[in-house]
């Protein structure tokens, strides 16, 4: 930690304490106590991010756009970015890694599961504010942070190169399910190709712990890691939350969590969107678990060159997890859609 000290001490020179924080799977975050409020450092991973200038441009144009936001159904608190003693906003250290600073949000919690409905509501709820929120912040004068994330055809043509030429021999669970369901790898970006779905301002990874829950009143209160904050399709945000929040310890897809997220997320943003964009949400619904099982087998196959793991066969167990996932989604095809179907407003 005595490297990690100097790196804190940068922004702030009373540094008490650092403390890991959360579970990331890409960069490395710490909690740093100081004797007046906590921050948030961050080791940006370049091999994930090579430009992590453009996450800090990106933060702050949307930190800018919200402060400028004036909403009677309420906003959210994005974490503002703390400066180095020399009035910059990123440090590099002399092994060339990327370090930044962050508000630490007190008083609130993430959730690994969803404990009721209410949480699932509120889930909904804040990725729509999310949404309605940065509906005035033109997409185009975000960068694109992380070209080619949620492009499932360019993930499958990956796919494909790593499998010639692995040394582990193919899980056959998944190399079936992957050539069985090849034919929705295509389904949003060929909408978006066609002019169907339009690009937006996305958040980009709105997993359930991306969300702060106020301790007190137990609603969100922000929604954090925006280093994917980018141009994209929102489907691919409805779709990764609901992956995330549906997904049960048995790798079920749970209909009644995706029932209120939907109706906390349509509550907010139903009058925005178009017939087109109901007419994708199960496409969505059922692609986002199937594009990170492909992304987690991929990584597998590369020797785990992407992703933090803790053993070789993570990946493989995740990608596993969510395969079996989007197998369940698709079973409850007719019953998403009905879902869907009953809470649309146009």
């Amino acid at each position: 930690m005595v490297e990690i000290r100097a790196i804190a001490e940068q922004f702030c020179t009373a540094v008490v304490d650092i403390q890991p924080l959360g579970n990331g799977h890409i960069n490395d975050t710490y909690r740093v106590t100081t004797p007046v409020e906590p921050f948030v450092l961050q080791r940006i991973n370049r091999r994930v991010f090579p430009k992590p200038e453009q996450i800090m441009s990106n933060l702050a144009c949307l930190n800018a756009h919200l402060e400028r936001q004036i909403s009677g159904k309420g906003t959210l608190t994005i974490p503002k970015i703390i400066e180095t003693q020399s009035g910059s906003a990123y440090l590099n250290d002399a092994a060339g890694d990327f370090w930044r600073a962050l508000d630490f949000i007190d008083n609130t919690e993430s959730l690994e599961t969803i404990g009721n409905i209410n949480q699932a509501c509120e889930v909904g709820a804040a990725l729509g504010r999310f949404h309605r929120l940065t509906q005035s912040l033109p997409a185009d004068t975000l960068f694109d942070t992380l070209p080619g994330f949620h492009m499932a055809p360019d993930y499958f043509e990956q796919y494909q190169q790593v499998k010639l030429k692995t040394k582990f021999q193919e899980n056959a669970e998944c190399a079936e399910f992957i050539q069985k369901n090849q034919p929705i790898i295509n389904d949003l970006e060929a909408a978006k190709a066609q002019g169907l779905l339009t690009i937006r301002t996305i958040h980009g990874d709105p997993k359930l712990n991306n969300f702060l829950f106020d301790k007190t009143s137990r609603q969100i209160v922000s929604l954090i890691d925006l280093d994917t904050v980018k141009p994209g399709l929102i489907h691919y945000d409805i779709g990764d939350c609901l992956r995330s929040c549906c997904h049960t310890s048995g790798d079920e897809f749970n209909l009644e969590i995706c029932s209120a997220v939907l109706a906390g997320y349509l509550n907010e943003m139903a009058t925005a969107l178009s017939h087109a964009d109901y007419q994708h949400l199960y496409s969505a619904i059922r692609l986002i678990p199937f594009e990170l099982g492909l992304r987690f087998y991929t990584d597998y196959l590369e020797n785990n060159c992407y992703f933090k793991v803790t053993d070789p066969q993570e990946n493989l167990r995740r990608a596993l997890g969510q395969f079996r996932l989007c197998a369940s989604i698709i079973q409850q095809e007719t019953d998403i859609v009905n879902v869907i179907g009953c809470l649309r407003s146009d």
